[in-house]
């Protein structure tokens, strides 16, 4: 059975249900998360924070500058390690991996996009969302055109960044992080430089990523993205606090 035939979902604008994948782990854990700073004083960024991923679920990840997202958001990709607590990616425990294992871990299982988008200014749609397997054996254009398609960029593939707009660089952005069939998605303020059609149109696509099976995650200040999550939750202080089911996260 396919990911998409193991699906079942429905716009949450319109209600209805959300992605289902019971029989597989969750895309993501954190277990009892805590992690600190050590400095003059001792700074806790996350206290004991519990969060599962679901694939095919759509988070948002809202809250006050300073609340601990930017550090949630850099434990869920595997770029830090928790003070204490467990990080499960897929099923797998990943909390005690080497530097080497977190990096293949990374590569091999999460996707990455940002808020600036992070794009090479001197390669095409194509080669920038084949930079990931640069290093890896094997052929990925074919798979590189296959996504920029999916995401509307067809007739893009051999465009570079000065000559897309912003919402078309983010496209080339989300394609790139698709490269490796991830697990899990995170992205940082994906609708943070766009306007609002352009941001609703980012948008339906991670509804569409997550209809593959693929967990997301979006750390935000914009509104809109809770309109389309699944699952809207508020750190506050470290502390994580389940919001809401779609909706407005931003309330208190």
């Amino acid at each position: 059975m396919t990911a998409q035939e193991d699906t079942q979902r429905t716009d949450t604008q319109s209600g209805g249900t959300v992605s289902s994948h019971s029989e597989s782990p969750p895309a993501a854990e954190l277990l009892g998360v805590t992690k600190q700073y050590a400095g003059a004083e001792t700074v806790t960024a996350l206290d004991s924070v519990d969060l599962s991923i679901a694939r095919g679920e759509f988070v948002a990840v809202v809250g006050p500058s300073g609340s601990g997202k930017s550090t949630m958001l850099n434990l869920l990709g595997l770029l830090d390690v928790p003070t204490q607590g467990t990080v499960r990616l897929a099923g797998t425990d990943v909390t005690d991996l080497s530097e080497e294992a977190l990096t293949d871990a990374r590569r091999e299982r999460i996707g990455f996009v940002f808020q600036d988008f992070h794009l090479l200014p001197t390669l095409t749609a194509v080669e920038n969302v084949t930079l990931p397997t640069a290093f890896e054996p094997g052929q990925d254009g074919p798979r590189a055109v296959s996504l920029l398609q999916r995401v509307g960029l067809g007739d893009r593939l051999h465009h570079t960044p000065d000559e897309l707009s912003g919402g078309q660089k983010q496209r080339v952005a989300i394609a790139r992080s698709l490269i490796n069939e991830p697990a899990l998605l995170l992205a940082d303020e994906p609708t943070g430089n766009l306007d609002r059609d352009t941001g609703t149109n980012i948008l339906e696509e991670f509804a569409q990523i997550c209809e593959r099976g693929v967990g997301v995650v979006a750390v935000t200040h914009d509104e809109l993205v809770t309109e389309y999550a699944d699952r809207t939750v508020r750190l506050v202080d470290g502390q994580l606090r389940e919001g809401t089911r779609g909706g407005d996260g931003f309330a208190t």
